[in-house]
């Protein structure tokens, strides 16, 4: 399993971050955090690249393409990518290891509309 996380690493992380589990490597996103702008991660200063969204997730430490994605202390996933400390962890860089990907095709066509200025 992963680096457990330490109460440091709480302390000095976003509190519009919320870790559900020590064992996470995503949190969740309390509140919506635009693009551009400085959030911190584990006492690293991020500039979110995208905007993340209320309950989306962001990468507590790089997450290796293959590895899978913790949450609620339990795998939810696997990453398709690399993910960077920090990085929006979304339909765009995860696949669920539990959902057939057949039902996922509209809702990543639209997250991926959506961050190019497409979508809503």
């Amino acid at each position: 399993m992963g680096r457990i996380e330490t109460l440091t690493d709480r302390l000095e992380t976003d509190r519009r971050l919320l870790t559900l589990s020590p064992r996470d490597n995503v949190a969740v996103a309390k509140e919506a955090i635009p693009a551009g702008e400085t959030f911190l991660v584990s006492g690293r200063e991020i500039i979110a690249a995208v905007r993340i969204g209320l309950g989306h997730k962001v990468a507590l430490r790089p997450i290796r393409a293959g590895e899978k994605v913790l949450k609620y202390g339990v795998p939810i996933g696997s990453a398709t990518a690399d993910i960077a400390v920090g990085d929006h962890v979304h339909l765009h860089n995860i696949r669920s290891d539990y959902t057939p990907t057949h039902s996922l095709d509209a809702a990543r066509a639209d997250h991926i509309g959506e961050r190019n200025g497409e979508g809503r």
